[in-house]
């Protein structure tokens, strides 16, 4: 009855909805972690974990995860008595940056100043993969037109996002 008891407050008390399921493999784990740790005086690792429940590693961490309560990204991680810290400054994006944003833009006005050629050629070298010939042999032009193209196609491009 006990049992029962506990894995229905850990199924109703969450302020996340997750699958019975999911919740029945959370206590199970939690048992299992209890149970080594009261053995041991160590914590058990996911693997040996998972090792017991016969269930992926990935299960017994999804498991965990699925009840743990959530945090505001506003929640102070540390404070030295000024200032706090919250889990906000400590996460971040290096991929979308303010730089990485305005470069996408350059780069994206710099190829709408090509010509519909000059676009062609880029795309099928960069974007296709294609070698110069190949590309010759598709557009109708020769290798050495290709190259000058790309060259200049390319310096034109350099050249716009240096000015901005």
């Amino acid at each position: 009855m006990i049992a029962g008891e506990i894995r229905r407050y850990l199924r109703d008390n969450s302020a996340i909805r997750v699958s019975r399921s999911m919740r029945d493999t959370a206590y199970k784990v939690l048992q299992v972690k209890e149970r080594l740790t009261a053995e041991r005086q160590k914590e058990p690792d996911i693997s040996e974990i998972a090792k017991i429940l016969n269930i992926s590693r990935q299960e017994v961490y999804f498991a965990l995860d699925a009840i743990s309560e959530p945090i505001s990204i506003y929640e102070p991680v540390f404070s030295d008595g000024g200032e706090s810290i919250c889990v906000m400054d400590q996460i971040g994006d290096e991929r979308n940056t303010d730089d990485a944003w305005i470069e996408q833009i350059a780069l994206s006005e710099a190829l709408m100043a090509l010509d519909d050629r000059e676009k062609r050629i880029l795309a099928l070298r960069f974007y296709d993969g294609k070698t110069q010939m190949e590309v010759a042999a598709e557009v109708g032009i020769s290798q050495a037109q290709v190259s000058r193209l790309e060259k200049n196609a390319i310096g034109q491009i350099k050249r716009s996002i240096d000015a901005h």
